[in-house]
């Protein structure tokens, strides 16, 4: 019991030592659709849903599909409050942690989803697919979904989540900007020839030779960084549990990645995050990113991209360790002090469908279609011809290791990320000391001594460290 009320404190801790790096807010009204089993929309009528979500463009399609199919089928009113991914986690995070209830449904990823269900937080789902009836359990069809994303949002073998997008990591580049600094990549790159190729373009072109994350935050600075480490033969941890970030290849790696951006990346990049990257991305003002794979559709999509049919594709680089992708899934889960949990049960459930998908395909175009979910998705002709990156995204994902995520045998899982509850508080720390060794306002090693104290710190508080 004791140990409980300690893991709620020190939840709650977190939440309040996290720094952000900003904050919008911008909500709006939308009504939920039913998949499998659709009421009336009388039986819905007097139910709202509050939906915490990232400002992502899936999560922007989610909402307008909302509004035009799920509300009118339903009657539900949908409250989307719409954040910053930073800003997400500290109030989604404080919610549950509390019981407030404010959410009715939250999206999480992979890292949240075992530790928020060992905690209580979010309510279990098998139980309520295994109520539905047999037409409307082949109708959602949980065997369609990847396994490996399902194990990854499931806890004590029942699952606790469902997965709205799912990614790992990709290289892109932009084919006219090589073309004329006659550079050329290869299909697995690893992450010498990159950073070779990012300083030619930049020394040729002018134009940044490479976007990668700068913005502090454990899932937006160490998304990529923390496959780079991976890479390079890096560790957060021994298998003792001694902290490993200011020695070896994991110092290597963050100095190859803070030297890269100095030399060929973005300006202002401690203020670039995913949504920031993708924008420069798209505009064609940069050589080549690193990031996630869901972005693949958007730099497709002549509604959102001035680079449609310049974009090459290349695999996560690797370096001493192949197969670097990452693997994270934008998920929607039921907060387990929510009023509405079988309304919430609906959304949820349509929102992650085939049906669902097939909306989106139909109306905004299937190169947007959320991706990475359902097996459906990549034997389906018409995303396979609107996705020329499709193959590329189906094998990293199926190669993503999540339990073995690094070269050395170390006590932990997560490939982009340590899967303990303390490395909110921690990734967040360390990134924001690598953000101030690049903006220039200490030194490398002044900011990895200091990290490699927090994650000793964090080793022995959290009882890892015997």
């Amino acid at each position: 019991m004791m140990k409980k009320v300690l893991n709620l404190l020190f939840a709650v801790f977190l939440i309040s030592t996290l720094v952000l790096a900003g904050c919008s807010n911008s909500s709006s009204i939308s009504e939920p659709s039913k998949e499998n089993a659709k009421p009336s929309n009388e039986s819905g009528k007097g139910t709202k849903l509050t939906i915490a979500t990232v400002n992502n463009p899936d999560m922007k399609i989610m909402q307008k599909i909302t509004e035009e199919v799920f509300e009118k089928e339903t009657g539900i009113d949908v409250e989307f409050v719409v954040l910053p991914e930073n800003d997400l986690r500290k109030k989604v995070t404080e919610d549950v942690a509390l019981g407030a209830g404010k959410f009715d449904i939250v999206t999480i990823g992979t890292y949240d989803t075992p530790i928020w269900a060992k905690n209580g937080w979010i309510e279990p789902l098998t139980q309520m697919f295994d109520n539905l009836s047999d037409e409307e359990r082949a109708a959602y069809d949980l065997d369609d979904i990847f396994e490996s994303v399902k194990d990854a949002l499931s806890y004590n073998g029942n699952l606790y989540a469902l997965p709205f997008y799912a990614e790992s990591s990709m290289l892109y580049y932009n084919k006219e900007i090589f073309e004329k600094a006659g550079v050329e990549l290869p299909l697995h790159p690893t992450w010498d020839e990159v950073a070779a190729a990012a300083r030619t373009i930049k020394e040729k072109t002018g134009n940044t030779g490479i976007i990668l994350r700068a913005l502090p935050g454990w899932g937006e600075m160490f998304a990529p960084l923390n496959t780079v480490i991976n890479a390079f033969g890096g560790k957060w941890y021994d298998m003792d549990w001694n902290a490993h970030l200011n020695d070896g290849p994991t110092k290597e790696a963050v100095q190859f990645y803070v030297d890269l951006l100095k030399d060929a990346g973005q300006p202002g990049a401690t203020s670039t995050g995913f949504t920031e990257a993708l924008t420069l991305m798209a505009t064609g003002k940069a050589a080549m990113w690193y990031d996630a794979t869901v972005a693949a559709g958007f730099l497709n999509n002549p509604k959102d991209s001035q680079v449609v049919g310049k974009i090459g594709y290349a695999f996560a680089p690797k370096q001493v360790k192949d197969n670097n992708g990452w693997l994270w899934a934008w998920s929607l889960a039921i907060e387990a002090a929510s009023k509405n949990k079988e309304a919430a049960f609906e959304f949820i459930k349509w929102a992650t469908s085939k049906e669902y998908i097939e909306t989106v395909g139909e109306t905004e175009g299937w190169v947007v279609a959320p991706s990475g979910t359902r097996k459906s998705t990549y034997a389906n002709q018409k995303y396979r011809e609107a996705a020329p990156f499709a193959d590329i995204v189906l094998e990293s994902l199926e190669k993503a290791d999540y339990k073995n995520p690094t070269v050395d045998e170390v006590p932990y899982e997560g490939i982009q990320y340590v899967a303990i509850p303390e490395f909110q508080q921690l990734g967040t720390e360390v990134s924001q000391q690598i953000a101030a060794a690049i903006a220039g306002q200490k030194s490398l090693d002044e900011a990895m001594d200091e990290a490699q104290k927090l994650a000793e710190k964090i080793a022995k508080e959290g009882g890892y460290k015997k």
